[in-house]
């Protein structure tokens, strides 16, 4: 979750009330200033953008892996073999990876706590 989900998810109720709240996340916080020179230009307030920069990057990879042939049969392929495969815009050590009897990309998640104000990270990567 991201800095600007707080607002409309949680302020609502009142952020006092939503203190110690967890949630897991992926996706690095494009409003978090540490994170600043790791998204291309773009509305940093517009998670759609977000998913898309991921998309975007891991389309690349699939088609370099493809190389010369470009036939839809590879690029199922090569979609279905991402092995380790960091995408700038996920948080540290969160890597893609696919394989032909598995196609769900992200296997880690971090978990977040609310502090009142932000989301703080909380506890190491969990798998699936």
């Amino acid at each position: 979750m991201t800095r600007q989900a707080i607002s409309p998810t949680l302020a609502s109720r009142g952020l006092e009330k939503s203190v110690g709240l967890l949630s897991s996340v992926y996706l690095k916080d494009p409003t978090d200033p540490a994170w600043k020179d790791d998204y291309p230009e773009g509305n940093r307030d517009d998670t759609i953008n977000l998913y898309g920069c991921s998309a975007a990057y891991t389309l690349v990879q699939v088609l370099k892996q493809c190389s010369d042939d470009l036939t839809r049969e590879n690029v199922m392929r090569q979609a279905a073999n991402l092995k380790d495969f960091e995408v700038p815009v996920l948080l540290p050590r969160i890597k893609i990876y696919t394989s032909p009897t598995d196609y769900y990309p992200i296997r880690q998640v971090q978990l977040m706590r609310f502090d009142g104000k932000t989301w703080v990270r909380f506890g190491e990567l969990m798998s699936r």
